[in-house]
């Protein structure tokens, strides 16, 4: 049988948002940070690059733009600045991401209805495999159309959501923190 001439896929932890300034009142905050403090943990001791994306109009500068304890980004770990929910939006991130040669995407973060749900999707429409992590994603309650969703139910729901996602030809997950292969 002829050797493959694909490349392995490189997978990159990406961290949505995980902003001490945007963590406050969000579902299980605290859990999910330890979650997600766990995955960049494992991911470096495997190899895997982590790349933060950070929320700017949450206040560069400010010790809200910074990341919420117990993260902390290590030297040489990119950092990708936004403006808008899509990280893919005016930024680096594609151009850092094939710095990788990235092929798969973990992702973690806030507000999984806004920025989680956002990125991932474009991630998955500019062709990259997905996995999200169903335990290290979180946001706040709200009202929408006069109903109060809390934010247990948005996490859930974009679990669900994204559990069903297909395109041709791709890979998508959603899996726990210490369930998910991250090489």
């Amino acid at each position: 049988m002829p050797e493959s001439s694909e490349t392995p896929a490189r997978t990159v932890l990406l961290v949505i948002d995980m902003q001490a300034g945007v963590l406050p009142g969000c579902f299980d905050e605290r859990g999910v940070l330890s979650r997600t403090d766990a995955l960049v943990r494992r991911a470096r001791s495997e190899g895997v690059p982590v790349v933060w994306v950070h929320h700017d109009p949450v206040g560069v500068g400010t010790p809200d733009w910074e990341l919420a304890a117990p993260l902390a980004r290590a030297d040489g770990e990119a950092i990708v600045r936004k403006s808008y929910r899509d990280a893919f939006a005016d930024t680096d991130l594609r151009t850092v991401l094939d710095g990788y040669g990235a092929t798969r995407l973990v992702v973690a973060g806030a507000q999984s209805d806004f920025c989680v749900r956002t990125t991932t999707q474009r991630a998955a429409a500019e062709g990259y495999d997905v996995t999200l992590v169903r335990d290290a994603h979180t946001t706040v309650d709200t009202i929408a159309d006069g109903v109060r969703i809390t934010g247990e139910q948005i996490v859930a729901h974009t679990n669900m959501y994204f559990a069903g996602l297909r395109y041709p030809g791709q890979e998508f997950a959603v899996a726990r923190h210490d369930e998910v292969a991250l090489a």
